[in-house]
């Protein structure tokens, strides 16, 4: 396939929804930009991508996504730069949904749909990209099975999409978590380390029942002993104890988050003492009740660095120091949104301009 960013056909829409206050005033994820990049894979090949009209799109009465859930996706970013824009890390989104393919059984994305197709869509919209500090347009590449056959194995067909959407910030204060000791997330062998959508609809009813507890979401805690700390929701999590950022680490169950390697990355060149080990939920409480604790955030795509606020466990609740503006997530977090804003120098190569 010779696919190239300026070769993929684009059909404009003759009826676009833009506006500047639509951009700037949506909620996350609640409006979508008005063109959508489609591929479809059939005869163990991916044909050609196209840029469309954002809407419905036709699907077989069986697509094997709805019954054996052949479905994964991806998020990352597009932010406004002083001259045009630029996508954050889109080669490590690519490796990481690759990944997901082989977990899943399904077939590769090529290089030439995902990267470059992800710029020809967002040079098309690119008045959607946000200008507010603290704003960006989110990418949404999925990737699904349309094949009709009832037997349980891989699908020979899948479609996949890139959809964007403006974004502002995620969360507007401290996120409240409760650990969860009735779910699981993740379990070792299981697809915790892919981004398919079940490991989603799987964790659904616990945030529901965190957030009629007066919670946002669960603080999630290993499969098999229901001890140790692996995820804040739907982000990777970090802790500041005696200045030393401790986070869990990978291995299979968690997420490989692109914004917790890049937080990692960045604090280790600032010097900052950074620990990727186990640690249990009762070493938290300690630390708090020590004063050790110093803060701790979830991190993740969509907030980037969001600070926790309460903790509870079982019969026990405490409240996460505020991070201070010289907190390590705090200065790391600053750090991040200036190279991708371009106010400091890209010295890693992060940044792809549209």
């Amino acid at each position: 396939m010779s696919t190239s960013a300026a070769s993929i056909p684009v059909t404009r829409s003759t009826s676009p929804r833009f506006s500047e206050q639509l951009r700037d005033t949506a909620a996350f994820g609640a409006v979508f930009s008005d063109h959508i990049l489609v591929a479809d894979y059939a005869d163990r090949r991916w044909g050609e991508p196209v840029i469309v009209p954002y809407g419905p799109l036709p699907l077989p009465p069986a697509p094997g996504v709805a019954h054996y859930g052949q479905g994964i996706f991806e998020g990352f970013k597009a932010f406004p730069r002083p001259v045009g824009a630029a996508l954050f890390r889109p080669d490590a989104n690519h490796a990481r949904m690759n990944r997901t393919c082989q977990r899943m059984a399904m077939p590769e994305i090529p290089a030439s749909i995902f990267i470059d197709g992800t710029s020809a869509l967002v040079r098309v919209d690119q008045q959607w990209i946000p200008s507010k500090p603290g704003s960006a347009l989110y990418i949404r590449p999925v990737m699904f099975s349309t094949g009709e056959p009832l037997g349980v194995r891989p699908s020979e067909r899948y479609r996949f999409i890139i959809e964007t959407c403006p974004s502002g910030p995620y969360f507007s204060g401290a996120v409240d978590l409760i650990a969860e000791d009735t779910y699981v997330r993740a379990f070792p062998g299981g697809t915790g380390a892919a981004k398919c959508a079940g490991n989603y609809a799987g964790s659904l009813v616990a945030a529901r029942e965190a957030q009629a507890r007066g919670f946002h979401n669960v603080l999630w805690l290993d499969g098999i002993e229901r001890r140790f700390v692996e995820e804040a929701g739907l982000m990777n999590v970090a802790f500041v104890i005696d200045g030393t950022v401790v986070t869990p680490p990978l291995g299979g169950t968690i997420l490989p988050g692109i914004t917790r390697d890049s937080v990692l990355t960045l604090l280790r060149d600032m010097g900052v003492p950074v620990a990727e080990r186990r640690i249990a939920i009762d070493e938290v409480f300690e630390a708090h009740a020590a004063g050790r604790l110093q803060g701790a955030a979830g991190v993740g795509t969509a907030a980037t660095i969001a600070p926790l606020g309460r903790l509870r466990h079982k019969d026990q609740e405490i409240t996460v120091p505020a991070l201070a503006s010289d907190s390590p997530l705090a200065r790391v977090g600053a750090e991040l949104a200036a190279i991708r804003t371009g106010q400091t120098a890209d010295r890693y190569g992060w940044m792809v301009k549209v």
